[in-house]
């Protein structure tokens, strides 16, 4: 049997070349003529690549797959059409169309691309500032509509110049409105018509650091000329002598004003009342204000009844603490340092994160201080902001506080020291440090 391949024929003991014992010469022999048909193209099929755990199948040796007609040595010449430095397939361990880099082996992982964290937090960002920018802007104007612009200014004539800073004239009256019966009777305030003015301060807020003078309401001032403020006549000055509170049962703030300003030449720029509801209302939103106490005092009139030392008041305590007079030696003049130094108390422990940043405390005490404040027709948000924390200032060793020079009394006011007052006024006009001493 010729077991030559397409039908080749001859001994197959012969042999070309070294070692042939043919006598013929090698080169004159012709090579017998091998027929092939001709090779179909083949389209080459990805092979499965196994999972990378359990290995190769041992079907891939030396780059040749043997059942698919492909051996480990191929006759030169012949092209299989088959790459095998290419690697077909997709998953975790090859490269595939579809896929990302992913993993420690250099592979393709499909699935969603990474998030990006850096723009993420960018607009995170954004989205807060706006926020903040919404809750600012809408409290500012809701606390811009909540403020009483009752008083007008304009109304005060023959006014003085204007010096450096800013000068707040201050008012606690014993304004009863709001206030039911029952609210009367636990604060003690009485139930008396109108209103009047239980203390006054002017705080002046320049780059010497605050300064808070209080003018006691038995001050012996004179009434000036004036144009009422709700008739629009004016009254002609006769020198008449009062006590300084007067001016304020006569003819209200606006009369007040030019009463302060004609006795002490010193031009007011804001004013600010509050009534006694709204001052107890106010200590009580912030959770009470602690106080320490030199000496232990107790005064029917106003309910005071307390120890000394350390304590927080609440709002009742509040408001006899300041109101009370006839407990000490000093009154009035003992009654307006302690209304400083509760004030100022009151300021620092208002302005501070716990209640800045607590929703549930800022809100209840903007509303209970805005819901009862009196202001001038020109006081904005932004300078009630700016008297607040000067008055806070006070006690944080930035300022000064004092009461208004005293030389002496007649007919039971207190007169003033005209020296000392104008020297001070002079020092706030030109936004000195002061150095006038008060009572």
């Amino acid at each position: 049997m010729n077991d030559w391949p397409d039908r080749r024929t001859g001994d197959r003991s012969e042999r070309y070349g070294r070692g042939s014992a043919s006598p013929q010469p090698e080169g004159a022999r012709s090579m017998p003529h091998i027929q092939r048909r001709p090779a179909q193209p083949r389209t080459p099929q990805r092979p499965q690549v196994p999972p990378q755990s359990q290995g190769y199948d041992d079907r891939y040796q030396d780059g040749g797959y043997q059942d698919g007609g492909y051996g480990s040595n191929p006759e030169p010449g012949y092209d299989s059409g088959y790459n095998t430095g290419q690697v077909y397939g997709s998953g975790s361990g090859g490269r595939g169309g579809g896929g990302r880099r992913g993993g420690g082996d250099g592979g393709y992982v499909q699935g969603r691309p990474a998030p990006d964290w850096r723009r993420r937090i960018k607009l995170g960002a954004l989205i807060l500032v706006v926020a903040v920018l919404a809750v600012s802007i809408s409290t500012y104007f809701w606390a811009d509509s909540k403020l009483k612009r009752e008083v007008d200014l304009s109304k005060v004539i023959e006014r003085p110049e204007s010096g450096d800073g800013t000068n707040y004239l201050i008012v606690g009256s014993d304004s009863r409105e709001g206030m039911s019966a029952e609210e009367k009777k636990r604060l003690r305030t009485g139930s008396a018509e109108g209103k009047r003015t239980d203390s006054m301060m002017i705080l002046h807020d320049g780059s010497n650091g605050p300064t808070l003078i209080s003018l006691p309401r038995d001050s012996n001032v004179e009434i000036p000329t004036f144009v009422g403020s709700e008739s629009g006549k004016k009254f002609q000055g006769t020198g008449r002598q009062v006590k300084l509170n007067a001016a304020y049962a006569e003819d209200g703030p606006e009369l007040l004003v030019r009463t302060v300003e004609f006795n002490t030449g010193l031009h007011i720029d804001h004013y600010v009342e509050i009534g006694f509801g709204g001052f107890a209302k106010i200590v009580d939103a912030i959770g009470g204000v602690e106080m320490d106490i030199p000496k232990a005092f107790k005064d029917k009139k106003s309910g005071a009844d307390f120890q000394a030392g350390k304590q927080t008041l609440n709002g009742e305590q509040s408001l006899a603490f300041v109101r009370t007079r006839y407990a000490f030696a000093g009154s009035d003049l003992d009654r307006t340092k302690n209304q400083q130094k509760f004030l100022a108390a009151l300021a620092s422990q208002t302005a501070t994160p716990s209640t800045i940043l607590n929703p549930f405390k800022l809100y209840p005490t903007m509303g209970a201080g805005l819901d009862t404040l009196i202001v001038d027709k020109d006081m904005s948000l932004w300078a009630l902001g700016n008297m607040f924390f000067a008055m806070k200032g006070v006690t944080g060793g930035e300022g000064t506080s004092m009461n208004m020079p005293i030389s002496g009394s007649v007919g039971g006011n207190l007169v003033w020291d005209k020296a000392k007052v104008k020297q001070l006024v002079q020092q706030l006009n030109n936004d000195e440090k002061v150095t006038v001493k008060g009572n």
